[in-house]
């Protein structure tokens, strides 16, 4: 395959909070090849690179608001992901009016688009993480997803996210097939959720089949909440259930 396989960290945010060192080499244990992060915990990008060379997991990621990405904090934000070795620093959320209609989400998209300029000019890329809010119908009948997409510039991920998606009304699949190139870095998230993936109402195959058109290098899994087992054990089975669907 041509992309690697990565477990967004909030999956394991309580374990991380303790012991963020230790939870990536737990995590390393489970078989995942990269990890993205959504927060370091006080830990410095030295001794986040000097775990992930240890344990040979990649940085597949950040997620990181979009205040870090720009004024007096941008360039220690530029400078830990270059230490840890992540290209990608990915918004993770936006507040809701400044999407709440198609003339705002374009507004919105004009300040992402120069986060992204000053972005990629500092040799990183950033993107935008999708909600199931970003999958329903604006005044104007287009999601924020598309407007979004229409008013970046190509190089400004898209990271979708198949559980939230669905939960936003949106087939799992098609968004990644709209967006060609866009999808360089894909959350896999089980739905209902609390599922595990393989276990859930998602066509697996079917994203596995669109990953190619969407440019995924990284697939991310993503698993919030949790029935009877830990958090460690709920992402273990999320991540035996995609490689059983890449072994067909």
């Amino acid at each position: 395959m041509a992309f690697k396989t990565a477990l967004q960290l909030y999956s394991l945010r309580d374990d991380c909070a303790v012991d963020l060192l230790g939870t990536i080499e737990k995590v390393a244990e489970l078989g995942y090849e990269g990890v993205e992060f959504a927060g370091y915990f006080g830990h410095s990008a030295a001794a986040i690179r000097a775990t992930l060379d240890k344990t040979g997991l990649k940085a597949a990621g950040t997620h990181t608001g979009h205040a870090a990405l720009q004024g007096d904090d941008f360039q220690a934000t530029v400078d830990f992901h270059k230490e840890i070795g992540a290209e990608f620093a990915i918004i993770p959320w936006l507040p809701h009016e400044l999407r709440e209609t198609a003339a705002k989400t374009v507004e919105t998209a004009k300040m992402l688009s120069e986060i992204s300029a000053q972005v990629r000019a500092a040799g990183l890329y950033t993107g935008f993480h999708a909600h199931d809010a970003d999958m329903h119908p604006l005044d104007n009948g287009q999601s924020a997803w598309d407007i979004l997409a229409e008013n970046t510039p190509n190089d400004f991920l898209l990271q979708y996210d198949t559980g939230n998606g669905r939960e936003g009304g949106a087939d799992p699949v098609q968004p990644l097939l709209d967006h060609p190139g866009r999808g360089r870095s894909v959350h896999l998230k089980a739905h209902p959720f609390g599922q595990i993936i393989g276990q859930d109402a998602i066509d697996w195959k079917a994203i596995l089949a669109a990953l190619p058109v969407a440019g995924a290098e990284w697939v991310v899994i993503e698993h919030e909440t949790y029935e009877g087992v830990t958090p460690l054990e709920s992402v273990k089975q999320c991540l035996d259930g995609w490689n059983a669907v890449l072994k067909g």
